[in-house]
Order: C-alpha cells, then sequence, then structure tokens
C-alpha cells in the first residue's frame, strides 16, 4: 500500500507542479491544508515559490496547519520536505520585506543574495551544481548532479552541520539543508528534470 503524502496546500505557485512530479514517479498525494490529513500523512512536502514573507504569512494563517505539521514531524518523526521558499520557512526567520518568523526547525535567517562580483545576476536562475557536504547524514536522499535554480534569498545557517549541499553563483550558496526527518532543498525538483525525478523518488522510499 502506498504511502499518503501531505502535500501542503496554502497558495504556493508551484503546488500543482509539484503535484505533477510526485504523481510521476508513483506517490499517492493528498493536496491539503486540513490540519487532521497532515497528522496522518506519512510524508510531508511544503511547496513555495515568491516572497518569504508572503508564504510564511499564508501558511500561518492557516488554523492549526503549522502545528499540525509540527506535531507529525517534529515529534511524530515523519519525513518532510521542503522546496524552494518552503525550504526557506524551515529558518528562524527571514528578512525579505522587512523581519518574519519562520518555522525555526533548523537555526539561521535567510538573507539577500549579495553581488560580489558584477557579472553575476541576482536572482539566481537556472541549472547549477548541487554539491554534498560531510555534514549530514542524508546522502541516502540527496546526490551530486545539476538542478534548477530561482531564488534572490538564500539559507544562512547557523550550524553548518545543517548544511547537506551547496552551490557555487559567485560565492558559496547553500543548495540543501537537513536534521534528523528534515530535508529542505533550495532548487526545484519539479524543474530538474530526471534529476529532480530522482530526488522525488527517493524521498518516497527515504527511512532517515
Amino acid at each position: 500500500m502506498a504511502e499518503a503524502i501531505a502535500l501542503i496546500d496554502y497558495g504556493a505557485g508551484n503546488l500543482h507542479s509539484v503535484e505533477n512530479a510526485l504523481k510521476a514517479v508513483g506517490a499517492k498525494v493528498a493536496v491539503t491544508a486540513d490540519p487532521d490529513v497532515v497528522r496522518a500523512a506519512d510524508r510531508i512536502v511544503l511547496p513555495g515559490v515568491g516572497s518569504f514573507k508572503a508564504c510564511a504569512e499564508g501558511l500561518k494563517s492557516i488554523d492549526g496547519l503549522v502545528e499540525a505539521m509540527t506535531e507529525r514531524v517534529e515529534i511524530g518523526g515523519a519525513p518532510f520536505l521542503g522546496i524552494c521558499v518552503g525550504m526557506q520557512l524551515l529558518a528562524t526567520r527571514g528578512l525579505e520585506h522587512g523581519e518574519t518568523k519562520g518555522l525555526n526547525w533548523i537555526a539561521g535567517a535567510v538573507e539577500r543574495i549579495e553581488k560580489t562580483d558584477p557579472a553575476i545576476k541576482v536572482p539566481h536562475m537556472g541549472w547549477n551544481d548541487v554539491a554534498l557536504t560531510t555534514h549530514v547524514p542524508s546522502h541516502d536522499l540527496l546526490e551530486e548532479g545539476e538542478a534548477y535554480f530561482l531564488h534572490s534569498y538564500h539559507f544562512a545557517a547557523s550550524d553548518p552541520h545543517h548544511i547537506a549541499a551547496m552551490t557555487d553563483h559567485g560565492g558559496g550558496l547553500v543548495a540543501a539543508v537537513a536534521r534528523d526527518t528534515i530535508v529542505g532543498v533550495q532548487f526545484h525538483p519539479e524543474k530538474s528534470q530526471a534529476y529532480g525525478l530522482a530526488l522525488l523518488e527517493r524521498f518516497l522510499d527515504w527511512r532517515p
């Protein structure tokens, strides 16, 4: 029997493309904002595009949803995947359009990408390498390769041991964070063709 994945619906722009990608690799997906469905899910995926502030406010505006996610992941140990802004929301705070509190599941701040080279463009957009670090035991889920990125802000993790992968865009940027049963990726698996679909397929079988 296929495990149930709760794909969190809080108005994120990439919701349906993530849903289609998950279904393409055989996932049983419930697109939901219902706290009870989230509490019963085997795995949780949090998508996200746009500003940290708007996504955080949208997520928190749904009564009981953050509490249900926290209960299922932090207490129940359900595998969790955050994508793009869904990954950034794991941070303590975001600094886009003022300071906004995140979920604080992985300590850090989401800060604007600083241009250290005039040739470097912000947003960081397009295909780029994903290079694994040695800090976290999530490499049965993550693999090195090329993925599609689109972001102007990056996750500055407080603890380097939570940095699972890096990419280079005029300097190092965090491509993935992880701890325990939680992984967040800055890139878009749903736009990363074979590399991204393989990641989502591994997530279905991931046993952290």
